[in-house]
């Protein structure tokens, strides 16, 4: 017999609970929903099989599968070229290959976003003392062996370090590479960049222009273009009068100038562009294009980058670390990382800076105290900072990796670098 309740809109039957039966919102009643919905889904499942069994093709009776093989498929050209560019040893270090490929199609703000956001989180530390042996012992510092018969620049004067207070020989000069005509052609220094980061220590060379012939090697891909006679890796011949050798600037697309070698203009020279220079003495200058250094029937190679950073042996006026837009795009350049760059003296001596925790304006100030009137940032990040000079057992032997001595130790690509095909282009010092 039905109860009668009421909801305030008048009375209303209920069926009675039948004995046994579950109480709503039991367990036993949700389970029973839960099995009805499963059985139902189950018998969607079961249908659905059926059609795609009954499909005439494999890629009718799966969908999914035959979308993703058909992605798999439109991607094959990425994946190859991917796979090529990462497979080659001559595009860098492998880590940064792929960062090369991503910027070549397409990918360069990504890249930026990342770089900026990995040492913005990962600055150098503050304070501390530097590796053990990371500043080499003041003994033998500015050594050389006199030869009156050859002309060559007197030894630099030791740098004033930045960081106080210094460590026994910061900022002095040591004899590095082979000799020349009995001379040391090439000296090192080490100091720290700043005072506040005290345990990062950076590298400058100083290179005799009256005993060292400066060359431009161009890259297989920068500035590409070949064949090129002077290209990586560096030949036999070559070899046994290399003494030094050292990165150049950043990719083309980055650099802001032009390139000039071997009698062709691969991308056009920029006026105002912070400019190196080589003879066909084989001597070096550092200038903007148009001022202090222009197109002369005596000019075998120009390679630009940006503008010049330091000027009349100052720091160029206005010069911001946040500037991107006038320092270039690969990275906002307050952040501390590798970083490089080559300047000249007074007496036409080459001076080049590497190492890490740079930024533009450090940089600037350590080229100034090595002495250069006029310098150019090179280029920057761990992947392609590097710089070396060569030793070998006799005078006139080969230069190569065994006996080669990167400025900085660590430094990415090692002593074969130039012993290596190579995409990038840089710069080579022979005894004349």
């Amino acid at each position: 017999m039905p109860l009668t309740t009421t909801d305030g809109h008048g009375p209303k039957s209920v069926l009675p609970r039948q004995p046994g039966a579950p109480r709503p919102g039991s367990a036993r009643h949700d389970a029973g929903w839960f099995r009805r919905v499963r059985d139902r889904r189950r018998a969607q499942r079961v249908r659905r099989n059926h059609e795609r069994a009954a499909r005439r093709t494999w890629f009718g009776r799966h969908p999914k599968t035959t979308a993703l093989l058909a992605v798999l498929v439109a991607l094959t050209p990425v994946w190859w070229s991917l796979g090529s560019f990462m497979a080659n040893p001559a595009n860098g270090p492998f880590g940064g290959r792929f960062v090369e490929w991503v910027r070549d199609h397409g990918g360069n703000g990504i890249v930026v976003w990342v770089e900026n956001w990995w040492y913005a989180h990962h600055p150098p530390p503050t304070g501390g003392k530097p590796k053990a042996g990371a500043i080499p012992s003041p003994k033998g510092a500015g050594a050389t062996t006199p030869n009156a018969t050859v002309a060559h620049l007197p030894v630099p004067s030791p740098i004033a370090p930045l960081a106080s207070p210094p460590i026994p020989g910061e900022g002095l000069w040591h004899p590095a590479g082979r000799l020349v005509h009995g001379i040391p052609a090439v000296y090192e220094s080490y100091l720290r960049p700043d005072p506040v980061h005290t345990s990062v220590v950076d590298g400058v060379m100083w290179m005799d222009p009256t005993l060292l012939r400066a060359t431009l090697y161009s890259g297989s891909q920068v500035p590409g273009d070949g064949p090129w006679h002077y290209t990586a890796p560096v030949g036999s011949v070559e070899a046994t009068s290399l003494v030094a050798a050292f990165n150049s600037g950043f990719r083309m697309s980055d650099a802001l100038g032009g390139y000039y070698s071997e009698g062709r203009e691969v991308v056009p020279l920029r006026t105002g562009a912070a400019t190196a220079v080589i003879y066909t003495d084989g001597t070096m200058n550092i200038g903007a294009w148009g001022t202090e250094v222009t197109r002369t029937p005596e000019v075998v190679a120009a390679r630009q980058n940006l503008h010049l950073l330091v000027d009349n042996g100052a720091p160029v006026p206005g010069l911001n670390a946040n500037d991107t837009s006038e320092w270039g795009f690969t990275l906002h350049n307050d952040i501390y990382v590798w970083r490089s760059g080559v300047g000249i003296t007074g007496d036409r001596a080459i001076v080049y800076v590497g190492g890490p925790g740079l930024n533009i304006t450090t940089l600037a100030d350590l080229l100034v105290r090595a002495g250069a009137m006029r310098a150019m940032e090179l280029d920057i990040n761990t992947a392609w900072v590097n710089a070396a000079t060569y030793g070998p057992s006799t005078p006139d032997g080969a230069a190569s990796a065994a006996n080669g001595t990167n400025l900085i130790t660590g430094m990415a690509g090692g002593t074969s670098r130039y012993f290596s095909p190579w995409y990038r282009d840089f710069f080579t010092m022979s005894a004349r």
